[in-house]
């Protein structure tokens, strides 16, 4: 399945706390569209299923089915008091979830569909059963998992090879410049299975866009402390770390002479096993933005900068595997780039 090399995320479609208001989800949809993008992303939990029916509702009046691939999630609780089944991977939920969404969506069918995050319960064995199921049955076409241990996703990958049925196809998980984590365990895990990795917050909330300054009275931005957005704070960690990283962000973003925001988004693009950075915007002048950040081609010297300055911990066991390690497992020799 090919795919743009920028999705639009749609969460902030129609939210009428913090996102785009109807008029300006269209105009940003349709833009996006017209710059020749064809991958969509959205939940049937955004806006309590809002987005989706925009979307269906775009789509439909464009006539854009078989040009877009669209993408929905499952997982998340519908809301419905007292019925645990209307949330979480059970195969009830499974089928609950996308039938509603198809309706909202208009289509008969999703390109995509994600499991929006492990619940902790289901048998990994379940899911693949239902949305295999679901494959066959012409209803999804691929799935893939958001917001799973690495274990998780890699048994899945070896049970699917195993037994010759329906696998995931990607992971979606937070990644950027000031979050990085999953360069331990899942992108390993994603190259050895073969998995598009879908970064979603590759700005962390605004934070590499420059959104917040630090001083001495504390942090400051526009939303910072507006409490409508749950998103705001909670996924940007405003550490003497992030903001040393802000700060070289701005050195590489001075050198190419471009907004801060796109160098960031030219870094995770950069990075080997990204697939379409998930980006949603509040504005038509921020859809335009990201979409320019395509044009950037950092150096290796201004990747390099970027790159040691959020560098990861070395946690265990990865302080193993390092040339030290080489000289006492392979005498020094040069084996598999280690030297």
């Amino acid at each position: 399945m090919i795919v743009s090399p920028i999705a639009l995320g749609t969460m902030t479609f129609d939210n009428p706390q913090w996102g785009a208001p109807n008029e300006v989800a269209k105009s940003i949809f349709h833009a996006y569209v017209d710059a020749g993008g064809n991958f969509i992303d959205t939940a049937d939990l955004y806006s309590k299923g809002r987005s989706e029916e925009l979307i269906g509702g775009y789509i439909r009046d464009r006539n854009l089915r078989d040009r877009l691939v669209l993408a929905s999630k499952f997982a998340f609780h519908s809301g419905e008091p007292g019925n645990p089944n209307t949330g979480g991977n059970g195969r009830k939920n499974i089928y609950r979830a996308l039938e509603g969404s198809l309706r909202r969506l208009q289509t008969d069918y999703i390109d995509l569909y994600w499991m929006h995050v492990w619940d902790t319960i289901t048998p990994v064995e379940e899911v693949l059963q239902s949305l295999g199921d679901l494959v066959r049955a012409g209803k999804i076409r691929y799935f893939g998992f958001s917001d799973i241990p690495a274990w998780y996703s890699a048994k899945a990958a070896a049970i699917a090879t195993a037994h010759n049925i329906p696998a995931l196809i990607a992971m979606q998980l937070e990644y950027s410049l000031v979050e990085r984590s999953i360069e331990r365990e899942h992108l390993p895990a994603a190259r050895d299975a073969g998995l598009g990795i879908c970064p979603w917050s590759p700005l962390a909330g605004g934070f590499l866009a420059g959104k917040y300054q630090r001083t001495e009275a504390g942090t400051t931005g526009q939303g910072r402390l507006s409490g409508n957005n749950p998103f705001q704070g909670k996924f940007t960690k405003f550490t003497d770390r992030n903001w040393r990283i802000l700060d070289a962000l701005r050195t590489v973003a001075a050198q190419v002479d471009r907004p801060l925001a796109q160098v960031a988004l030219a870094w995770v693009s950069a990075q080997s096993g990204i697939t379409s950075p998930i980006l949603g915007a509040t504005k038509l002048e921020q859809l335009h933005d990201n979409i320019e950040s395509l044009d950037i081609h950092l150096t290796p010297e201004q990747l390099q900068t970027l790159d040691e300055s959020s560098a990861l911990d070395l946690a265990f066991p990865y302080g193993i595997f390092t040339n030290e390690g080489s000289r006492t497992i392979f005498g020094g020799a040069t084996v598999q780039g280690w030297q």
